[in-house]
């Protein structure tokens, strides 16, 4: 049975000492709160990644992420951060092709998959971002897009390495706008991604990967886009910034 998962997403917020008092309304929501088997996961910025793992330390339920991570292994990158020092510092998840970081930062499929095989590398479990512009979805191009991200920025994996991987539907044109994709449209997505691993891999391999949905999701409408066979959770930005809203999304699964 796959594994439920709501990862939060600070993006580029909060200080040292906010990030710490906002994970340990966390800890202690979920400690209370949480009673279903879903898994937790908060991705912070760089500076908050090895106090928010020492927080975390005995609570099984919650688990801590990066943000993004370069593609080599070391070397002179000024000022970026490798996949070996973020698993040092007993990190666990890495986001990797974030739509912002696709857009802002020119990410290709191509580099992508060079990250990924560096985290992967490094036993970081990438949670690996994909979905289309608006503009794409209104040229009907939204199923090649999400094909072509596929096979050009995980594809390449076997099929051990591909089971490492956690995968994150985010319609563009629903992250940060308050627009949310409708259930059904984030349903068919999934679905079709599904699809695409097991022609790919196997249907056991589909079965069992965890496929996030990730755009404007919050309390009011995780739980009918939960409900849905092929949604297994959310990669949640802004309400991940709001204890009370985060865990209310986490809640949907007990």
């Amino acid at each position: 049975m796959r594994k439920k998962i709501v990862a939060g997403n600070w993006k580029m917020n909060l200080d040292y000492e906010e990030g710490l008092s906002l994970f340990s309304e966390v800890i202690n929501m979920v400690h209370d709160e949480i009673t279903g088997k879903q898994q937790v996961v908060v991705c912070s910025p760089f500076i908050h990644l090895h106090s928010l793992v020492q927080l975390a330390k005995g609570y099984s339920k919650i688990s801590v992420g990066a943000q993004n991570a370069h593609q080599a292994e070391s070397g002179a990158y000024t000022g970026e951060v490798s996949a070996k020092m973020i698993h040092s510092t007993g990190t666990e998840y890495v986001i990797l092709g974030h739509s912002e970081r696709r857009q802002y930062f020119g990410e290709t499929n191509e580099l992508l998959a060079k990250k990924t095989d560096t985290a992967l590398k490094n036993s970081l479990k990438p949670i690996f971002c994909i979905g289309e512009t608006l503009q794409q979805r209104e040229a009907n191009e939204h199923f090649n897009i999400i094909k072509q991200q596929l096979e050009e920025g995980v594809f390449h994996l076997d099929a051990t390495q591909f089971s490492a991987l956690v995968l994150a539907y985010e319609p563009v044109w629903a992250i940060g706008t308050g627009v949310t994709a409708t259930s059904a449209q984030a349903q068919e997505i999934h679905l079709f991604i599904r699809n695409e691993i097991a022609s790919k891999y196997s249907k056991e391999i589909a079965d069992n990967t965890t496929i996030l949905y990730g755009g404007s999701c919050n309390p009011k409408n995780a739980g009918e886009l939960f409900a849905q066979p092929d949604i297994d959770g959310g990669l949640i930005g802004g309400a991940s910034l709001k204890s009370r809203d985060f865990i209310d999304i986490v809640k949907t699964f007990n």
